[in-house]
């Protein structure tokens, strides 16, 4: 192949599967990975450390509009923001305008990159009272919502989180993006399953695709569901042709798949995933800086859910995995992950 030929191609795939977007103000020099708002999981601590492995734009925890304009400590010291991390925006979500205008105002005052608004969370307890996904069922409400947002916050731009529908005989998110834009929303970010459907299942991305390829739609969309892989996101980058792609509970205990992501995008080549003392390391960070954040009692028992991540592969684990889990004292903890580290210094990971 002739280096004209070569040049050509390149720039065409390059064409074809990234085109520089903005969001407000956030510009993005390489195709883009976020990293999704999770509860008790997107904290300052968890966002350091996927930046610190190339997220791209970072979020909050989901935070109530309701907690927020009553002013709760905790709801409001979800908010909190370092300029480390940033692009980071604020999640927020309610089925009341008001309060979600009053909410988006709140959360201005700490100069987010942006707003997003949750319309996607699949929670019993959030969707059955209208806030979250349940919003899928009241569309109109939605725009309302939206709209409000909009106008509450006119200097710093809205974005959407949400669903394909609530079930499988409402998979509305074609038009709904439609309206949802033209309400003002800068990007839409789309999970390809319904509210009913929870995490099982596989990730449908086709509707994902019908939307960015709508002639009509000029924001970007960013795909999201089951992606756990560099292979998994190539293919769905070259396949729909989102902007950008979200990755949630694979970050949960591997952050470097953002690091991994990246690499393979760019290279096509498979890097090595991280050793284990790297993971001991990292651990041992993740679990202080936690604890840093939200307190010993309960940034201990939310660093639980990382530790059989961070150590997948590893046989005849489990005996570690149930000392971690239940184990109160920081200090011990730190001793089972050097003991881990030591046991299984020359393990290779695949």
């Amino acid at each position: 192949m002739s280096f004209d030929v070569f040049f050509k191609k390149s720039l065409f795939l390059c064409e074809k599967f990234f085109q520089m977007f903005t969001i407000g103000d956030i510009k993005f020099n390489r195709y883009p990975l976020f990293l999704a708002p999770m509860e008790d999981v997107t904290d300052v601590s968890f966002r350091h450390i996927c930046k610190m492995y190339g997220a791209d734009m970072l979020y909050t925890e989901f935070i109530a509009s309701e907690a927020l304009v009553r002013n709760i400590d905790k709801t409001v010291k979800k908010m909190h923001l370092e300029d480390s991390e940033r692009p980071t925006g604020i999640q927020i979500y309610g089925h009341d305008p008001v309060h979600m205008a009053e909410a988006a105002q709140m959360a201005a005052e700490l100069k987010p990159d942006l707003i997003d608004i949750n319309c996607g969370c699949p929670v019993k307890k959030i969707a059955t009272r209208g806030d979250g996904a349940g919003l899928l069922q009241n569309p109109d409400l939605m725009i309302q919502i939206v709209k409000a947002v909009v106008a509450a916050v006119p200097n710093i731009p809205v974005t959407v989180k949400t669903r394909l529908g609530w079930d499988e005989n409402s998979k509305i998110i074609v038009p709904l993006a439609e309206r949802l834009q033209d309400a003002g929303i800068k990007a839409l970010a789309i999970h390809g399953r319904t509210r009913m459907q929870l995490y099982k299942g596989e990730a449908d991305w086709t509707l994902i695709g019908e939307v960015k390829n709508n002639p009509r739609m000029h924001i970007p969309i960013i795909g999201n569901g089951d992606v756990d892989s560099p292979q998994k996101a190539a293919e769905m980058r070259n396949r729909y042709g989102v902007d950008a792609i979200m990755i949630g509970r694979a970050a949960v205990g591997c952050p470097w798949i953002f690091k991994t992501v990246h690499e393979y995008l760019e290279t096509g080549v498979l890097p090595p995933k991280p050793d284990l003392a790297e993971r001991v390391r990292l651990a041992k960070y993740q679990l202080e800086t936690s604890m840093n954040w939200k307190g010993d009692i309960r940034g201990l028992l939310e660093m639980r859910r990382h530790y059989s991540q961070y150590f997948k592969g590893l046989p005849d684990f489990k005996p570690y995995r149930m000392r971690l889990v239940t184990e109160p004292d920081p200090a011990v903890i730190n001793s089972i992950l050097d003991e881990i580290g030591e046991v299984y210094k020359d393990y290779q990971f695949e």
